[in-house]
């Protein structure tokens, strides 16, 4: 943190009479997250002043289009399971934001977010009043920023810090990573990032930093010849899956999958991953090969890369939330996505009937969503993102879905409550086969679902359903504002 503690110590004892919703409503009030302000100008502004806590220790960055979350949260498991320190930013989040700045693997608690917060604002405030490129501080860059100072503060081993938009004019992108790490890229954010996936690999190439470790996903050609462009531009050593590192075999396992990986000195044995799909295999191979870079190039022992991926949680992620019917929640929010956990589906779940509960934000592929969605549900029950301005509205997604799926296999529920107890009752009226829900189609709806479906647990313990009661109304930002309704502002900007 700063030396200049004047400031500080003021804002941190008036933080003292605030309560935490207080706190968020003043982070939810400015520019969302959502609506880009493509600079770097303010968060270097602001990061200069708080001395560069960024800088205060080795970052591994991971953009992409699809597995960001997924594969930051396994590089931290490995590190943690290294026996490293570690701190992991993340967006957006399920439930509550202190869920996007973890230390050792927990969430900070609301205390420690609103501290940071307090310590942080008086220098907010001199940045706002540059209005730099003609805006303030937005939420994504003050999270951001508060993110790094938190690492700094604990102090943390190593920060594994996720992308928030693209890459070059990420807030995040003032942190230079000596390990990159880049998921498969597709169309997505096609308003802000670019019409093609090469204009969008150029976007997300720009976390590459001279002299890093550039950990490639496989990638269309387009998307691969824009990133080793980068490589060769910036004196980058890219390893690529299939080449330098990736999946050897894998199989099917009781609540996950069973896999080989390809690491540093040889194949890595019988490791066991409490996900679903080869995409999520994939991801693993990204990890260790993120990990192993940042070791020097050396492999993990066994037992320890082992250790780390069995204890990894990515809630919202083909995570199965009740039994009976069996529903499951993901957060898939484009095609690319979508096609992902379809094959996950096949391979994983035998569930027919199935039937989907689809709530989308309008600026989204919906038709692609939908259309990839199609074939693996038998119903679908269009819904509306509850949380924000941003959702589509329910009867106008049900008009396009019975385009897609015909209007028979159509029902419309705006409210979420309604949605699930509809899908749940469909699921299981067939009588045939092994019935399943899949909710979907957004993270803000993954959110919204889990607080109806999953009772609080403790961090690392499994998801814990709630039983078959799906008719309380359950906001999320409500529950970060400590119970107050939210206004439509606080509501934009949260999501």
């Amino acid at each position: 943190m700063p030396d200049t503690a004047t400031p500080v110590e003021t804002s941190a004892t008036a933080t003292e009479h605030r309560t935490h919703a207080s706190v968020v409503r003043d982070l939810t009030s400015r520019w969302p997250e959502h609506r880009v302000a493509p600079s770097l100008g303010r968060i270097t502004a602001l990061t200069e002043l708080l001395g560069d806590p960024q800088r205060a220790y080795p970052v591994i960055h991971v953009t992409g289009t699809n597995g960001k979350g997924s594969t930051t949260a396994m590089i931290e498991s490995l590190l943690r399971a290294a026996g490293l320190r570690t701190g992991r930013f993340t967006s957006p989040h399920l439930t509550a934001l202190t869920e996007r700045i973890t230390i050792d693997g927990e969430p900070i608690s609301d205390e420690r977010f609103d501290e940071v917060w307090g310590e942080l604002e008086p220098y907010v405030a001199i940045v706002d009043e540059q209005q730099i490129d003609g805006v303030a501080c937005t939420f994504f860059e003050i999270m951001t920023a508060m993110a790094f100072a938190a690492f700094a503060d604990a102090p943390v081993d190593v920060a594994v810090i996720e992308v928030g938009l693209g890459g070059t004019w990420d807030a995040t992108n003032v942190a230079d990573g000596g390990v990159a790490v880049v998921t498969p890229i597709d169309l997505d954010h096609t308003h802000l990032l670019g019409s093609t996936v090469a204009e969008i690999a150029r976007e997300k190439a720009g976390i590459i930093k001279p002299g890093a470790h550039a950990i490639l996903a496989g990638q269309s050609l387009e998307a691969a010849q824009v990133l080793l462009e980068r490589c060769a531009e910036v004196g980058a050593l890219p390893q690529r899956e299939g080449i330098d590192f990736g999946v050897l075999g894998r199989q099917l396992a009781v609540d996950g999958q069973l896999v080989r990986l390809n690491g540093a000195e040889g194949p890595v044995e019988d490791v066991f991953i409490p996900l679903h799909g080869a995409h999520q295999a994939s991801n693993a191979g990204l990890a260790l090969a993120a990990v192993e870079a940042f070791l020097g190039l050396k492999a993990l022992n066994p037992d320890v890369v082992r250790d780390g991926f069995a204890s990894v949680t990515v809630p919202g992620r083909l995570e199965v939330v009740r039994r009976s019917p069996t529903v499951l929640l993901d957060a898939a929010h484009n095609p690319h996505g979508a096609a992902a956990v379809v094959a996950a589906l096949e391979e994983a779940f035998d569930l027919n009937p199935l039937v989907g509960v689809i709530g989308v934000m309008a600026d989204k592929d919906v038709r692609g969503l939908l259309e990839t969605f199609e074939p693996a549900l038998t119903h679908v029950v269009v819904t509306q993102v509850a949380s924000t301005s941003r959702g589509m509205p329910a009867e106008e997604l049900g008009e396009l879905a019975a385009e897609i799926f015909g209007a028979e296999r159509v029902t419309v529920a705006p409210r979420l409550d309604d949605a699930i107890e509809a899908a749940v009752g469909m699921a299981e009226v067939e009588g045939v086969g092994t019935p399943g829900v899949l909710l979907s189609g957004s993270v803000v709806l993954v959110g919204e679902a889990r607080g109806l479906l999953v009772t609080e647990r403790a961090p690392g313990a499994p998801a814990t359903p709630v039983e078959d009661d799906a008719d309380a109304d359950w906001d999320p930002l409500e529950r970060d504002l400590g119970g107050e309704e939210p206004t439509d502002e606080e509501r934009e900007s949260w999501t």
